[in-house]
């Protein structure tokens, strides 16, 4: 296992003031059960080399489209989308249902095979042709294999590559343990929801708690989210996303994380470059969540991150840009030189981030010192 130090002078996640972003389009549309779903296109930047020429003709760059996770929106993937039109990729985002501006849900259709559908109506309306590039992160990884279990021929004949970030096929591998053993996800699974959708009724109390407690908040996204030294506003814009998804959600959509089993889906992205990434501390969905999806995947380029947590593109934000975008191009190689993924040799790489390692000492070191 090759071992990649990444040094770098600055990181994003140390810049709130790049958590804004004006999307080019905005689009309000329908799934096929009447829920409202906000969703978000970027146009690329130009660029001066010219487009791949391919069978959805010249410039055939492909969309990007980006799937996030549980009680996130689709403001966490801002770093990335920056990076992605940079660097000339159209890129759509949305927000899940129940999620972000997107509308609510029936509680009964917050599940996982809900939200592969409603990729699919996204996809179809935002970029119905030309090769596409998916890339989920949790639950929104779990969205790409739904989507595939019921659209194969789809994922065969449109999707030039797929990265599963932070995610779990479900299965075998528990998806509530939280870190905390499997006698945690039996509680989740007892008492969890019916606590949760109680608490949904106090949501204007909870939210006052919130704003006098932000101790308890900071020490809970922290702790969840993250496996480094992060910023004060990192935690905040973690936070509020968090906070701002419903309880009754929240408890709606625990039993479906909980049972849910695709691995399946996972079949139909056999043969297509696929990229595998996960923070080795993860509490959320932990490092063997993420082996069981190579396994299952034949050629996939797995990428461990060492002191990752769970809301990784946004704790090494450079790192995970920077993995798509190789990603995307080994796709556009391999495709361009007739060069099957089957035949490529399973690669497994760690990568440090000594830019966050030395950022870390230097605040525990002031830590120390103002004791």
């Amino acid at each position: 296992m090759a071992r990649i130090p990444l040094l770098r002078r600055g990181s994003a996640k140390d810049t709130p003031d790049l958590w804004g972003h004006t999307s080019d389009e905005i689009r309000m549309l329908t799934a096929d059960d009447g829920v409202v779903l906000h969703v978000e296109i970027d146009a690329p930047a130009s660029r001066s080399r010219s487009g791949r020429k391919g069978p959805a003709g010249p410039s055939a760059e492909p969309t990007v489209v980006l799937v996030h996770g549980f009680t996130l929106s689709s403001q966490c993937w801002v770093l990335q989308r920056r990076s992605l039109i940079h660097s000339g990729f159209r890129v759509v985002t949305y927000d899940q249902r129940s999620h972000g501006k997107s509308g609510p849900s029936p509680l009964e259709h917050c599940t996982v095979e809900q939200l592969g559908e409603d990729l699919h109506r996204v996809i179809e309306a935002t970029c119905p042709t030309g090769p596409i590039v998916l890339v989920g992160h949790s639950m929104g990884g779990m969205t790409l294999m739904s989507y595939a279990a019921v659209h194969p021929d789809i994922v065969h004949d449109r999707v030039l590559a797929a990265a599963f970030i932070a995610t779990s096929p479900g299965g075998s591998v528990p998806m509530t343990e939280l870190g905390l053993g499997p006698g945690f996800a039996r509680i989740v699974n007892s008492v969890g929801p019916g606590v949760l959708t109680r608490l949904g009724r106090h949501a204007g109390a909870i939210k006052q708690l919130r704003r006098m407690g932000s101790g308890v908040q900071d020490a809970l996204i922290r702790k969840w989210a993250f496996d480094s030294p992060v910023t004060t506003d990192l935690v905040s814009f973690v936070a509020e996303q968090f906070f701002s998804t419903p309880f009754e959600v929240i408890a709606a959509f625990l039993p479906s994380l909980e049972a849910h089993d695709q691995t399946h889906g996972l079949t139909a992205y056999s043969g297509i470059e696929t990229l595998v990434v996960n923070g080795t501390g993860d509490l959320i969905t932990p490092p063997e969540h993420s082996e069981e999806l190579v396994r299952r995947l034949p050629g996939a380029e797995h990428v461990l991150i060492e002191d990752g947590g769970h809301v990784i593109m946004l704790e090494h934000p450079q790192i995970v840009s920077q993995q798509i975008l190789m990603l995307i191009a080994r796709a556009q190689r391999a495709e361009e030189e007739g060069v099957a993924v089957s035949r490529k040799p399973r690669v497994t790489r760690t990568i440090t981030d000594l830019g966050a390692r030395a950022r870390g000492s230097r605040s525990r070191s002031r830590s120390t010192t103002a004791s």
